[in-house]
């Protein structure tokens, strides 16, 4: 297992405007306490950092808060009832990308408003697709393994109503994997390479759990839930210019990603076969 030295977690945001506010970055040198990147972050700055990190072979570790692929496995498809529909998380990352060729900022308007794909979402101005399927929405694996172990509530990425929803920053997440393609790569669907920058996918609720905040308490929007949830670990509580729950996330985010990182047992959930790797991926931390 490689031992990374530097970690970033960056918390994301599927909001179609260039500079969304809830983009935070954090980067922690080893164990020490992540500092946040003061910056008014879009998310083609975020691939443009990331270029650079692998341009310079940078031994860094980053995870991103969205999930990086859609369901399949319940139903042998991404988008049931479509014969184009993509096979594989890289196929449905280029075609993401290509549907919403058109959308600046890499939004991902185009993939959801498609007339075949807006089928399969929950979309506001109570837009249901007729194959939603209701309810909570289909979710992915590792996403049914994170409630069934109570590490955290998982949302469906096909439901895009609500604060707490997904779905949108999932998309343009996506579509920015796609055009990562090649320069940085991801977890579970490449292997980790010996050395440069990879990419993993986390649930920041899993890091504050284990930074010990109970259910319900994981998001921190001021000075001192941020220095409880550091306080386990024995990191100072650094001096933010915001404390809002999207700087505090990375930031916890970045901590707790320096320690799970060596936990073996993580890298290597039993659920994650090659199948589930290649088509749903895996969240970093759900066993």
């Amino acid at each position: 297992m490689r031992a990374f030295t530097r970690f970033a977690c960056i918390d994301w945001s599927g909001q179609a405007v260039e500079r969304p506010k809830g983009i935070a970055v954090a980067v922690a040198e080893g164990r020490n306490a992540p500092v946040l990147l003061d910056h008014a972050w879009s998310r083609q700055d975020v691939a443009d950092w990331l270029i650079e990190q692998s341009a310079a072979k940078a031994d860094l570790l980053v995870g991103f808060d969205f999930s990086m692929a859609l369901p399949f496995l319940d139903m042998g498809a991404y988008l049931p009832g479509w014969p184009d529909g993509p096979v594989d998380a890289r196929a449905l990352w280029a075609l993401i990308d290509h549907l919403s060729a058109d959308d600046r900022h890499l939004a991902a308007t185009g993939f959801v408003d498609h007339p075949e794909v807006s089928r399969h979402f929950r979309r506001h101005g109570g837009r249901e697709g007729d194959l939603f399927g209701g309810g909570m929405g289909r979710m992915r694996l590792t996403e049914q393994a994170c409630r069934a172990g109570g590490h955290g509530n998982a949302i469906s990425c096909f439901n895009l109503v609500g604060a707490a929803q997904v779905g949108k920053s999932s998309l343009t997440g996506m579509r920015m994997l796609h055009q990562l393609t090649g320069r940085i790569p991801v977890w579970p669907f490449d292997p980790v390479p010996e050395k440069g920058p990879m990419i993993v996918e986390l649930y920041t609720s899993i890091a504050a759990r284990a930074a010990g905040l109970g259910k319900g308490r994981s998001k921190m929007r001021d000075a001192g839930a941020l220095a409880a949830a550091l306080l386990g670990w024995g990191l100072e509580t650094p001096m933010l210019a915001r404390y809002d729950d999207h700087a505090t996330d990375a930031i916890v985010g970045a901590a707790w990603l320096a320690r799970a990182a060596d936990d073996a047992a993580l890298w290597h959930p039993p659920a994650l076969t090659p199948e589930v790797a290649a088509i749903e991926g895996w969240t970093f931390g759900v066993p």
